[in-house]
């Protein structure tokens, strides 16, 4: 964030006040960003803004300008570790939820605790940092900007998207030589779905609310393709199918299905696959919208 008081000499170009027609103003000359940090046992992470600063007194999370260039997700994990010293590897990115005024946007940025760390006051912008619990958030004097987009996040902090799929049915759905090494076709394909997971998915292509997902990717082989050599991510899994790839993946649905917050899409052309995993509740889609999704992250 920012203090009403600028020095002569911003530290980035982005540190720079938006002006809009009506005469509001915005901090963030490239807009801004926040991260909204989640442990499962702790609550979420908010900052307790410094007196002199904007909205000075009230509590949200920490973020500020992004430099120029910089996209939505580095400058919120950067914001977070020059407030309240955030370790970066620490944290894994969920969703993101996007403001957008036209002349200015700001990229809330909703990331898990994958590792137990204690924040601490990093810069003169904080009287304190800490974690509160859920329900104590509402008890708070919040930063107007976080008061009115707390109910929409609240509602999606507990959902988790994964995205599984059919290896065999998207291999075969493109003639590229696939028939004489199953294998090498399912390490390409595999090779994209990694940087699938890293890029995420835009909302709107999995039927959620926000703006953007970055959902764990499930890759469930069968055959000769188990002959693949992939290796696991931390938003990437391989299962590997003794037997019937089918049964494999209806199994790997009802196990997530099972899961708190669950929302599982399954990618998939095979028609009679699709009815059996929609009766655990699960959302399908074509492998043509799987290649779509990985052309556009590639290009």
């Amino acid at each position: 964030m920012t203090s009403e008081f600028l020095p002569p000499h911003p530290k980035n170009p982005g540190d720079a006040w938006v002006h809009a027609d009506d005469g509001s103003r915005y901090w963030g000359r490239f807009g801004a960003a926040g991260l909204l940090v989640v442990d499962a046992e702790r609550g979420i992470l908010l900052q307790h803004r410094a007196l002199w600063s904007h909205f000075g007194g009230t509590w949200g999370l920490p973020g500020g300008a992004r430099h120029e260039g910089e996209n939505a997700v580095d400058g919120a994990f950067r914001e977070a570790s020059e407030e309240a010293a955030v370790p970066t590897d620490a944290i894994r990115a969920r969703f993101a939820s996007t403001l957008d005024l036209g002349v200015w946007s700001y990229v809330t940025v909703v990331a898990d605790a994958v590792a137990r760390f204690d924040p601490q006051i990093a810069d003169p912008e904080s009287i304190e940092v800490r974690w509160v619990a859920l329900d104590e958030i509402d008890a708070l004097p919040l930063h107007p900007g976080f008061a009115s987009a707390w109910p929409r996040l609240r509602d999606d902090i507990d959902r988790r998207p994964v995205i599984v799929v059919d290896m065999a049915n998207v291999v075969g759905s493109r003639p590229d030589g696939w028939w004489s090494d199953r294998a090498g076709a399912a390490e390409r394909l595999g090779r994209q779905l990694v940087g699938l997971a890293s890029s995420g998915v835009p909302a709107a292509e999995l039927g959620l609310p926000q703006s953007h997902w970055w959902p764990e990717i499930v890759a469930v082989l069968e055959g000769r393709a188990n002959d693949a050599v992939l290796d696991a991510t931390e938003r990437f899994e391989v299962v590997r199918a003794s037997t019937d790839g089918d049964s494999r993946i209806v199994d790997e649905v009802a196990r997530l299905a099972a899961g708190p917050g669950a929302s599982v899409t399954v990618v998939t052309s095979d028609r009679g696959l699709r009815e059996r995993v929609e009766a655990l509740g699960a959302t399908t889609r074509g492998a043509g919208w799987l290649r779509d999704l990985l052309d556009a992250a590639a290009g």
